[in-house]
Formats: C-alpha cells, sequence, structure tokens
C-alpha cells in the first residue's frame, strides 16, 4: 500500500498494477490484514465546528471491492490498528480498556468481550485455530502489574485464565508468542532505575506457557535487556543482557540456560526462519558487528561488520541477509547491502547524493517455501569481498600506554563461549491440582544408601564443578590470585582438584 498525500493506492507486487485508490487525504497510518483482505486506514483524530464529536477516524476497507467496511472511532495512536488471527477467523481492538473481538471480518456485531479492568495492552497468538490471547494490566495503588493467557472463545470466569503471572517494577511490558503459540515471554521495565545503576531503567523477563507453568527468566549478569528471541523451533530463545560488553544466552522451555555465548559488544538477536543459524549483533550506539552462529553446533560461521546499520532482516531462505542505513535515524550515508550468512557482501546499493532511504524489506513467502540447508563455513564467492571484522582492543589509559598489556590491565572482564546446562528450573508449576508433573528428562544422582556419604559427595561434586568454572576462566586470560581473602582464594581452589577428586573416588568405591 502506498500513503500519498491525497489517496491511498494498493498496488500489486508481481506487477506494479492498481488493485485500489481511495480518496483519503489526511491518513498517516495503515496496515493490512494477514491474508491481504481488508486495508486500515487511520488518520489523526480532531473535532470540526460541523463535528463536534468529531468524525470516525479509523477506516476497514474490502481490497477487492475498495467498499468501506466500517468506520470507528480511535483516539489514541497507540493499539490503532485491530489485530487478526492469522487464518482471519478473529480480529481484536481495545476499546476503553476492554477487549472486543470479532469473527470472520465482521465489524458490524462484536461476537465476543474480554471485561477487565485497564487492559493496557495484548497480543494474539499466531498460528491456526484454536486463538489465544495474553493481556496485560498495569498494577496501581500498591498492587502488582499481572499478565494472563486466553484461549477464544473462554474469557470469563475466575478459571478461565490458561496461566497467570503477577510482577512489580513494570511501567510497561513486551509480550512475545513463540511460532507454535505454547507459550509468551514477557519483558516488564520501568522507566527509572531507583538504584541510579542503569540510565536504561530495569528490566525483568518472564516466562508463561498454556499449560500454566511460569517463571522469572534468571539471568546471570545485571543490567538491561537489549533483545529477547524466540527461536522458530519454539523450544528455544536466546537473551542479550546485562552491563556492556553484553551476555548472550539460549534457555530452553524450562528456562534453564543451555548455551553461553559468553560477552561482547551487542545488543541484538536474530534467528534465520529454520532456525538453524543465529546472529549476535551490535547496533545503534555500537560498531555494528555480527557474530553468525550455527545453532546445532554451537559453533561460531562468521564475524562480519556493518558499521552505521539500522536495519538487519534475514531474508525468507535463510541464506542471506539484508542490513540497511535508514532516515530518519540516520540521513547521511543511505543505502542497503545483501549478505550471504559467511560474511561475503553480494550487492551493495547507495542513494544518490541529497535522497533518502527510508525502509527496505524482503519479499515475503509462506513458511516451508524454503527448507533448511547446511550450514557452510566458507565464504560464498563474492566480488564485493567480506568485512570481517578487525580484533578489538580494550581503551588504556594514557599512563598505561607504554606498558606492556597484561589480562589485569583489561577494562572488561570477558567470558568466553560455553556449554551450560546446570542451573535448577525456575518454572513454578500451575496451581491446579489435576496437572500432571511433566516428566523430567534429568537423571537424578545415584544414591549410596548412606544420607551422610551421600552429602559428601555432593559437596565435593560442588567444589569440583567451581574449580571447571575457575579453569575455564583461567584459560580465558584471567589472573587467579592465591593472597585474596579467604572466600576468593581461586588459584587455592584449582590446586586442590587433585586432593578432591581422589577423596570422590573413595567414596564412590566405598559404595
Amino acid at each position: 500500500s502506498l500513503c500519498l498525500s491525497l489517496s491511498v493506492s494498493v498496488v500489486k507486487a508481481s506487477d506494479g498494477s492498481v488493485v485500489s485508490t481511495f480518496d483519503l487525504p489526511k491518513t498517516s497510518l495503515l496496515s493490512l490484514s494477514p491474508l491481504s483482505s481488508v486495508l486500515v486506514t487511520w488518520q489523526p483524530y480532531s473535532k470540526t465546528q460541523d463535528s463536534p464529536q468529531g468524525e470516525a477516524n479509523l477506516q476497514l476497507w474490502d481490497l477487492q471491492s475498495g467498499q468501506l467496511i466500517k468506520a470507528l472511532y480511535q483516539k489514541k495512536v497507540d493499539s490503532w490498528c485491530p489485530s487478526w488471527s492469522d487464518d482471519e477467523k478473529i480480529s481484536v481492538r481495545s476499546v476503553n480498556n476492554e477487549l472486543h473481538f470479532y469473527e470472520n471480518n465482521d465489524f458490524n456485531s462484536i461476537a465476543n468481550k474480554l471485561h477487565m479492568q485497564k487492559v493496557s495492552d495484548f497480543v494474539l497468538s499466531p498460528g491456526a485455530q484454536p486463538s489465544k490471547v495474553v493481556v496485560y494490566v498495569p498494577g496501581s495503588k500498591g498492587a502488582p502489574s499481572f499478565v494472563r493467557l486466553y484461549q477464544y472463545p473462554v474469557l470469563g470466569g475466575p478459571t478461565a485464565a490458561l496461566a497467570n503471572k503477577s510482577f512489580f517494577k513494570a511501567d510497561r511490558v513486551t509480550m512475545q508468542w513463540n511460532k507454535r503459540a505454547s507459550a509468551v515471554l514477557v519483558t516488564a521495565s520501568t522507566e527509572v532505575d531507583k538504584t541510579g545503576a542503569s540510565y536504561y531503567g530495569e528490566q525483568t523477563l518472564h516466562y508463561l506457557a498454556v499449560n500454566g507453568e511460569t517463571a522469572l527468566v534468571q539471568l546471570q549478569k545485571s543490567g538491561p535487556i537489549y533483545d529477547v528471541a524466540w527461536s522458530p523451533n519454539s523450544a528455544e530463545f536466546c537473551v542479550v543482557y546485562g552491563f556492556m560488553p553484553a551476555k548472550a544466552t539460549v534457555f530452553n522451555l524450562k528456562c534453564d540456560p543451555v548455551f553461553d555465548f559468553g560477552t561482547g559488544p551487542r545488543n541484538a538477536a536474530y534467528y534465520s526462519p529454520q532456525g538453524h543459524i543465529l546472529v549476535l549483533a551490535g547496533f545503534g550506539n555500537l560498531r555494528g558487528q555480527m557474530e553468525v552462529w550455527d545453532v546445532k553446533k554451537y559453533k561460531q560461521v562468521s564475524k562480519p561488520q556493518a558499521p552505521d546499520a539500522t536495519h538487519f532482516s534475514w531474508c525468507p531462505d535463510g541464506e542471506h541477509v539484508v542490513t540497511a542505513t535508514c532516515s530518519p535515524r540516520l540521513r547521511v550515508s543511505n543505502g542497503f547491502k545483501v549478505w550471504h550468512y559467511t560474511g561475503s557482501v553480494l550487492h551493495k546499493w547507495d542513494v544518490a547524493a541529497g535522497s533518502e532511504l527510508w525502509e527496505v524489506r524482503w519479499q515475503p513467502f509462506p513458511d516451508g517455501s524454503f527448507p533448511e540447508r547446511p550450514v557452510k563455513y566458507q565464504a560464498a564467492p563474492s566480488e564485493l569481498g567480506t568485512t570481517q571484522a578487525p580484533p578489538t582492543q580494550a581503551y588504556r589509559p594514557p599512563a598505561l600506554r607504554h606498558l606492556p598489556a597484561t589480562p589485569s590491565a583489561k577494562l572488561h572482564e570477558e567470558e568466553p563461549p560455553q556449554n551450560i546446562l546446570r542451573f535448577p528450573s525456575p518454572l513454578a508449576k500451575p496451581e491446579s491440582p489435576s496437572e500432571p508433573a511433566p516428566v523430567s528428562n534429568s537423571q537424578s544422582e545415584p544414591s549410596s544408601g548412606d544420607p551422610e556419604t551421600d552429602k559428601k559427595m555432593k559437596n565435593l561434586k560442588k567444589k569440583l564443578k567451581a574449580i571447571e568454572e575457575l579453569k575455564e576462566q583461567q584459560a580465558a586470560g584471567k589472573v587467579l590470585q592465591k593472597n585474596q581473602p579467604r572466600p576468593l582464594r581461586s588459584l587455592e581452589k584449582v590446586q586442590k582438584e587433585e586432593q578432591l577428586l581422589k577423596e570422590l573416588e573413595e567414596l564412590q568405591i566405598g559404595q
């Protein structure tokens, strides 16, 4: 759809032919329903002498016939557009803090309502019927905020909610369904961090599943949550978080960490449409470094750099990406590059002097159009070459620059990538006694039959695990000190590894 100063035109992308034109001179927002049946247009709400009540400023148009389906009042630009299920059987609008549901694009009758005090945000689930909806109600007067999941059309009564999670510290939330519509991730944010530690305010990440399980996702570094991305397989999600250099961690549906990418200059995560590749990137106020990872092997494929990029998106084929520098975020050096994920630049386009680039989008394709292909590690051939990121060096004050660099002179401690699946699951089970307990895949610790021996073995294993972590830090260049306060004598701990292993072996033999 094109929004011009005097009219709105809908154009067929394949051949450029005009489908419909609408005489709507003040239109500032427009959208299409998922199956392109309905065009939605919005003009700023205004009152005149002729119309003291104002005019209905949200219009729904039948795209093929060009006929007006319904004109509605929508004063606020927030949540201006109705949401549809993928098959357009259900659509939802937020009206005066309640949700109005319509069926089969019939906007003349409200099929259902969700009555709840002060619903400020909602997201309809993707995929097939039955549709589900997640709603957010902000806290007030000392009461917590809460998020609830419902399955349409069961919206009323005390037992209607599939899951419920309440929390404090939330001025706003971002809610993300996974592709299977089996779970939602909720990033709750405050405008101000009352501790003064962060300019970004405070963020927490919450998990809700349609089976009633909920959790607070435990993050291993303090600081902002920059990005949260679901894997297309719906079984894992990646979080980029923590004061710079930021950590990135993949979690499973038990909210256990599966793989830690260590720390780096990054603030975004992008899974390929097939879910086989993950790009961690640092855009905005960072230098545009991209880390391309093979998700199945957790092995890095390439590390290209796209300085000044304001946009990144995957091609539906899962082989190519586009980075772009667009206005109004940056008004100079506008243009885009098409890359192969191995780091090769395949196409480059810059706007003419004095012109601006506003948006870049891939042509959409239905799911499954492009099957997953094996991951390649060798750079794809290209006349434009690659732009691998140069090794970065930490800032050193002028007074230290004449001295040789030592690990202890680093501004930040850098953490290497590592496989991790060792923290206990934080999942809270639904309160309903009828819910069957999920079957755990993890094997329980073997018992010796003697509680005292079991306790000793558990303590020894705990110490050995701590030593393993210290050895990883040592391998990454961290200097372990012996003359630290007693709880921090890390070198002393590592030197005792052999003795602890011997003790554990003797206990196991004695079973």
